[in-house]
């Protein structure tokens, strides 16, 4: 039987911990991908490799080494806080760098070697509700860089649904990582209170999502966006 190889960007972060941890309890042979050499090394069971995902032909190259992948998550990703209009454009660009071209780019790398796997291939994008609630803080260019990612996510969906990739994102509301740290105690404490539950959600449960979409009960699901935030949208 063929062994299941999957990818996971910004392994290294809160969420990409707990995306690996549960790859490898899927019994997935994980290789994860981060600028964090040392965040790498930590990771139990995950085969680290350092890259910077802002440069196109560094992921050309490390996705030339791996070889033949079953599954990605592009989950590498930040939320730079300018406010608009006054967004210098290093800061757009590089937004739009990281949360999208970066994961645009490791599709590429990882779709011809895909078409030669057996079973359904799988890529899960990691999104945000801030592409769609405009209630909450998110600026505008973090807001188009997950907008443009869902739309890859539809657009490879349908373009390969026939070669049996199965291509979904995940739009999580408020998650507990070191994003946090980006906004001011008074904006957190207000995002907080208009969660349901009234609290964060745990990237271990965001994680469990993520595994479920790679894992088999997951491969008649395609070119979606799961929002994750509790109801809190619902009108």
């Amino acid at each position: 039987m063929q062994e299941r190889v999957a990818v996971v960007t910004g392994a290294a972060g809160g969420l990409g911990r707990a995306i690996c941890g549960a790859l490898v309890r899927g019994g997935c042979r994980v290789i994860g991908l981060d600028r964090d050499g040392e965040g790498l090394a930590a990771l139990e069971g995950v085969e680290g490799v350092v890259v910077d995902l802002m440069e196109a032909g560094a992921i050309a190259e490390v996705f030339d080494r791996i070889g033949p992948v079953d599954a990605l998550v592009n989950n590498a990703g930040t939320c730079f806080m300018s406010e608009f209009p006054s967004i210098p454009e290093a800061e757009l660009e590089a937004q739009m760098r990281l949360n999208f071209s970066a994961a645009f780019h490791c599709c590429q790398a990882v779709v011809p070697g895909m078409l030669g796997r057996d079973g359904v291939k799988k890529i899960v994008n990691i999104s945000s509700n801030g592409a769609y609630n405009f209630d909450v803080f998110d600026p505008p260019h973090y807001r188009a860089s997950k907008a443009a990612l869902d739309t890859l996510t539809k657009d490879l969906a349908r373009r390969y649904a026939r070669e049996k990739i199965a291509v979904n994102s995940i739009a999580p509301a408020m998650t507990e990582t070191p994003l946090f740290d980006v906004v001011s105690k008074e904006v957190l404490e207000k995002a907080l209170e208009a969660m349901p539950h009234g609290r964060a959600m745990q990237p271990q449960e965001v994680a469990d999502w993520v595994a479920f979409l790679i894992s088999k009960a997951g491969d008649i699901c395609s070119g979606n966006v799961i929002i994750l935030n509790q109801g809190r949208d619902v009108r």
